[in-house]
């Protein structure tokens, strides 16, 4: 009896040190989860800030923490076309089409992404511009000709204020609590938006924790886009109407006797 119960408490003891040890949690909130648009919009800031808290039991870490924030807006299917000189013209050759794609995409984080964690760990876990749009079961590497347009894709949107990466974008207030300003631009789609906000040390990824917010119209804009989409045919009516009145009342102010 006595060996078996020594037999169980080494086997305990070997499965314990065995599993993962949860040292470090996350705990981050926003400043707001919602965007409201209206008539003078300009844009918007949210602030991401957490804490990062440690098992009291658990020895301090020789590396020191590092954070990334990955903001991903609405999806949808975006279309990438090349085009091709032919003479005086141009037009388009080829075109590739990436289903399930963020209009809205912002990578921080306290120092440069090459200095926290290595390539290959970036294109497992999706950090990056040019890692965090592929799907979790996606070979690591594109063909060259995938890669090419996806080049483009991030170089279009971040031209349109859309995508951006700030390698300075998250500030340690103290060891172990940070804040991380989110720029939002006027141009940024209604929708809900998706924060994963990741904790590394060394290079190994110790906790993760997500949250959210939401742009969305509000005032006339909101009263409008609901009419639009609730009564159809009565708010084209209306458009209709309103541009025969428009054209009418111009022809008159304007018309020459």
């Amino acid at each position: 009896m006595n060996r078996l119960m020594q037999f169980i408490a080494m086997l305990a003891l070997v499965i314990g040190a065995a599993a993962p040890a949860h040292a470090e949690t996350l705990i981050a909130a926003m400043s707001s989860h919602q965007i409201q648009i209206t008539s003078n919009y300009t844009g918007s800031q949210l602030t991401v800030f957490g804490v990062v808290e440690r098992d009291g039991r658990t020895v301090a870490r020789g590396d020191p923490y590092d954070i990334v924030v990955t903001v991903r807006g609405p999806k949808r299917m975006l279309l990438v076309r090349e085009k091709e000189r032919l003479g005086p013209i141009w037009i388009n050759r080829t075109q590739r089409r990436f289903p399930d794609s963020s209009l809205f995409l912002t990578v921080a984080s306290n120092r440069p992404l090459n200095e926290i964690l290595s390539t290959d760990s970036a294109r497992r876990e999706r950090i990056g511009l040019e890692n965090a749009q592929q799907r979790k079961d996606a070979a690591l590497d594109l063909d060259v000709t995938t890669a090419r347009f996806q080049d483009g894709l991030i170089r279009i949107l971040s031209d349109k204020g859309l995508y951006s990466s700030e390698e300075r974008g998250v500030t340690f207030l103290s060891n172990t609590m940070f804040s991380a300003p989110i720029d939002v631009p006027a141009t940024a789609p209604t929708g809900s938006y998706e924060i994963d906000i990741v904790l590394y040390a060394g290079g190994v990824p110790l906790a993760r924790q997500s949250t959210n917010f939401e742009v969305v119209k509000s005032g006339m804009e909101q009263r409008l886009a609901s009419g639009a989409h609730d009564l159809p045919l009565l708010y084209g009516l209306v458009t209709v109407i309103l541009a025969l009145l428009l054209g009418w009342l111009a022809s008159v102010v304007f018309r020459r006797d």
